[in-house]
């Protein structure tokens, strides 16, 4: 296993082409829950998520050809963190998500999503031992109370009589699970393997782990794509929100640094809401207004880039 770099290749940051990239990335990522939502009515949720994660691995198949030995050294050798990415990654950020979307709507969902990089500083925190300074812990402490309005939907009544929307608290674990993701990936990268034949690998562990729900699903007669409408939705999340957004993202961190590049994540919340509200005619509540506003606040403070010292440099 190797740590990867997010140095800027030299040069390039003085383009504007890395920064425009970076301006539409976080809109394809947005789109996922926006194709989900007109999908989801008539594709049973962990049908399609089986459907997208075997459509992009299949689609990443000849990058992954190209590294095959590293791809079957990483599969044979690291069997259990293989699944366990796919698990997290793919099988819970995949059918769980679309399940979500069953009972809640994308705007709710897009803005409890969000808070996945303030539960990775817990994570790394709890247990690899990471320093917390106290801005980012009023940053996670804000962003959290952000979700809480989100999940209560202004109502603080809702918390005293335990009033939750089951799709809320889905969205909640899946950010649990993609910031659990987010930290292992980080932690032990695959080495010797490009980007996308990475995420070619590991899409195709999130497919094997869902094929058998999805198969259970066909079974009972559950919903299966058949209209133009839920293959169109597919198509969107298999392009846009995977190949295209995972894509621009990593060209973004090579050609501006990590940094700089998740400063951009930050429209995440305002591209999502924007087009649950344009496209899908969801209703804008007030309590969505403060609660976009306070977890963009929280965000913002704890993952602010810090400056580096020599403790950072040696690390």
């Amino acid at each position: 296993m190797s740590k990867s770099t997010s140095t800027p290749i030299h040069g390039e940051s003085t383009s504007l082409v890395p920064y425009l990239v970076m301006l539409v990335t976080p809109l394809f990522f947005s789109t996922n829950l926006i194709f989900g939502r007109l999908a989801i009515p008539e594709v049973a949720p962990f049908t399609l998520a089986f459907i997208r994660w075997t459509g992009a691995a299949l689609l990443l198949t000849p990058w992954v050809i190209r590294e095959w030995s590293h791809a079957r050294a990483f599969v044979t050798g690291h069997p259990r963190h293989w699944l366990l990415l796919g698990f997290l990654g793919m099988w819970i950020c995949g059918g769980i998500v679309y399940l979500g979307l069953e009972y809640t709507t994308a705007t709710n969902g897009t803005l409890i999503y969000t808070t996945s990089p303030l539960i990775i500083l817990i994570i790394e925190r709890l247990f690899f031992g990471r320093p917390i300074t106290g801005r980012e812990v009023m940053g996670i402490v804000i962003g959290f109370v952000g979700v809480a309005v989100i999940v209560l939907r202004g109502d603080p009544m809702a918390l005293v009589h335990l009033r939750f929307n089951v799709g809320d608290l889905l969205f909640v674990a899946a950010a649990i699970s993609w910031a659990a993701y987010s930290v292992l990936l980080r932690k032990n990268r695959p080495e010797g393997l490009g980007t996308l034949s990475q995420f070619g690998v590991i899409a195709a562990a999130g497919a094997l782990l869902l094929a058998p729900i999805a198969l259970i699903e066909f079974l009972s007669g559950a919903r299966m794509p058949v209209t133009q409408t839920a293959w169109a939705g597919i198509a969107g999340i298999v392009f846009f929100s995977s190949l295209l957004a995972f894509s621009g993202f990593q060209y973004g961190i090579a050609r501006l640094g990590a940094a700089t590049a998740g400063i951009f994540m930050y429209l995440l919340p305002p591209y999502g809401v924007g087009l649950a509200v344009l496209v899908l005619g969801e209703p804008f509540h007030p309590y969505h207004l403060v609660g976009i506003a306070t977890v963009l606040t929280g965000l913002v403070m704890a993952t602010a880039r810090r400056p580096r010292t020599r403790a950072d440099t040696r690390s």
